[in-house]
């Protein structure tokens, strides 16, 4: 019998996963239960196999030696992460669709006719983000609903603007509970009204309903059970990966994989959470269990654990309902990432919590778990790639120790499972690198925030994201970039000297270089896009949905037609166009009518303008971007649309 040769035996198991994603699943639909289970058991099984071997064979021996402390707790970090990892498996093993459940209400019973009360919650954000919500609200085809803006900044501009839109303006004496604090303030005005609603709708002040948000929304509480229902947050501009990485049209936002993929995995096991806007929730539920709860700054999720001790179920509908403004500064995009990880421990630590002495059903003290996983393990996970390697380079420590054809039999194939699982369920979102960076960016922020909710959950301020204003110019973020910058030099000059050292390279790191050599060169790469994501750039217009349209443009006894690229209230982007600066024209879209703008940037043939409409117009704008069915932004991977994206911000980069 014919012996293989080695290294076919060490490149079957890869061999075999990439057979089986290229030549079989494609023709399989990713929400087919049993493929999806199968593939999901192969990721655990491959997993499991990496643990083993790696427990087994790479560990040091147990001692008081840099070695073994090195490679111990590198281990048990990855481990960890591991049955996170097998853990959000087990949730993305199902998946759960409600549109049908939708349809069906609406064509036996028709459109729900329940008073509704829209809450639009709000701080500091400033009237143009505010005014697309509002009119969103209005816009809403339910026909009893009453708006209410819950206006926690105190503004009486804000007051005088609500009155002109014909919605209700709310204030508090103080910020006490932040945002839960002030729906609940609003709650109980309702409450001592006497009439209190149904249900109560809740929105972010930068969330905009679609004019079916509530019909559609309202059809799941046909089941008296259903307390809550929530809906995904899309956004209608990058986030600070997706703009500063340049690939805004071809990567979808960071979060567009919970709220598309693993919320209705979630809520095929009954465990979907409240995110809170573009929720709905039922008013006796939250009577029952007395209004929002205050215990986390992530009010939302304690929401959905709090509803489920009372036997209210929070479900998920799967529909782009709404959309919003994601952080455009990387500042406020880490803090949000932070603060929901600072929240989601404090929830452990809740009556609601994973450990409670409450009768809570064993599969939400599970949901609660797996969520506190992610956060604790991903992002140290992530943070401790970046380091252990440092250890070699300067100390001699080895982390893993083990020999390339191991690392091709072992890690190869668990790596390309756990792949192959989360992009036959996503449809390619997870792509390497750009997937590390997203992840590297916020680490150590988000790592502080796990830490600090576990040993000390009380107490900490709720931190506003803040949205909106001017956005013009760029914006180097020093204090987050100088972490990566020293993590960049400390693993540039630690890899010269065990180049330079053969004793160290050679005698020390013995058949295992290759592995310790790609490691630190793949985390160089991942430092380079991090810091890279530091650099802002410009921001003026960011509708990612709209595709250029013609226009006619007009200033004095001339007319041209150029490209409409982007356009909201204030600004408007044009190509195939070249006007000097301060140049005043008029232009004309389709459904808005004519009006006035300024050139504020002129390069090449793009010209980006202030622009100048009535109240009308503004209006209609709104309603033409904002409150129209479909997803804004971009839900799928262009693998190619990347690759030229990052390569004109490296070179854009490079020339400045």
């Amino acid at each position: 019998m014919p012996v293989l040769p080695e290294w076919l035996v060490v490149l079957a198991p890869s061999i075999m996963l990439v057979g089986v994603a290229v030549s079989v699943l494609p023709f399989f639909c990713r929400d087919f239960s049993p493929v999806r289970i199968i593939v999901a058991i192969a990721a655990i099984a491959f997993s499991l196999r990496y643990l083993f071997w790696r427990v087994t064979e790479t560990l040091a021996d147990p001692g008081w030696t840099l070695d073994a402390f090195a490679s111990w707790s590198f281990f048990a970090i990855e481990a960890s992460t591991v049955v996170s990892s097998i853990s959000a498996f087990i949730l993305l093993s199902r998946h759960r669709n409600r549109s049908p459940e939708v349809d069906a209400v609406l064509a036996s019973s028709g459109a729900p006719t329940d008073e509704v009360a829209v809450f639009i919650a709000t701080y500091n954000e400033e009237w143009a983000v505010l005014e697309r919500t509002i009119i969103g609200a209005l816009t809403c085809d339910h026909p009893n609903k009453t708006i209410y803006v819950l206006d926690d900044g105190r503004r009486d501009w804000l007051a005088a603007a609500c009155r002109k839109a014909g919605v209700i303006h709310i204030t508090r004496p103080d910020n006490r509970d932040s945002k839960a604090g002030n729906i609940n303030h609003a709650l109980g005005l309702l409450r001592t009204g006497g009439h209190p609603p149904a249900f109560v709708a809740v929105l972010d002040a930068d969330f905009v309903p679609h004019r079916d948000f509530l019909r559609r929304g309202l059809a799941l509480f046909a089941d008296e059970k259903v307390g809550l229902v929530q809906t995904p947050q899309h956004f209608f501009n990058p986030d600070p990966i997706q703009h500063n990485l340049g690939i805004s049209r071809s990567y979808p936002d960071e979060q567009r994989f919970f709220f598309d993929y693993m919320q209705p995995s979630r809520d095929a096991w009954g465990l979907a959470v409240c995110c809170g806007t573009s929720s709905i929730v039922r008013w006796t539920a939250l009577e029952e269990i007395g209004d929002f709860p205050t215990a986390s700054v992530t009010e939302d999720y304690l929401l959905t654990s709090t509803l489920a001790l009372h036997g209210y179920a929070t479900v998920y509908l799967n529909e782009p309902l709404s959309e919003g403004l994601a952080p455009e500064g990387l500042k406020e995009y880490i803090t949000q990432r932070a603060r929901w990880c600072l929240g989601l421990m404090q929830i452990v630590h809740s009556r609601a919590g994973p450990f409670s002495r409450e009768k809570l059903r064993w599969r939400d003290r599970w949901s609660i778990l797996d969520s506190a996983a992610y956060w604790l393990t991903t992002f140290p996970f992530r943070l401790a790639c970046i380091l252990f390697p440092l250890l070699y380079w300067y100390f001699g420590a080895i982390v893993v120790d083990a020999k390339m054809p191991d690392i091709i039999y072992y890690f190869v194939p668990y790596y390309l499972a756990t792949m192959i699982f989360l992009n036959f369920v996503s449809v390619g979102m997870f792509v390497p690198v750009v997937n590390d960076i997203s992840q590297l960016v916020g680490a150590w922020d988000i790592t502080r925030a796990a830490v600090t909710g576990l040993v000390r959950p009380r107490g900490h301020a709720f931190k506003v994201t803040m949205k909106g204003g001017a956005r013009g110019g760029i914006v180097v973020q020093w204090t987050i970039m100088r972490r990566f910058i020293l993590l960049f030099a400390l693993t540039v000059i630690g890899l010269l000297i065990g180049l330079v050292s053969n004793e160290l390279f050679d005698a020390r790191a013995g058949e295992g270089k290759a592995v310790i050599l790609f490691w630190t060169l793949y985390n160089l790469f991942v430092l380079a896009g991090t810091m890279l994501v530091c650099v802002e750039l410009p921001r003026t217009s960011s509708i990612l949905r709209m595709r250029p349209e013609r226009v006619l443009v007009s200033a004095g006894d001339r007319e041209w037609n150029a490209w409409l690229e982007d356009i909201h209230q204030e600004a408007v982007r044009l190509r195939g166009l070249s006007l000097p600066l301060d140049t005043e024209f008029q232009m004309s879209v389709a459904g808005v009518g004519q009006f006035g703008a300024r050139v504020r940037q002129s390069l090449g043939a793009t010209v980006e303008a202030d622009i100048s409409m009535t109240a009308d117009q503004r209006e209609l704008l709104v309603e033409r971007l904002h409150t129209k069915s479909g997803a804004p932004g971009t839900g799928a991977v262009t693998l190619a649309g990347m690759g030229a994206g990052l390569l004109r911000r490296v070179i854009a980069g490079t020339i400045r």
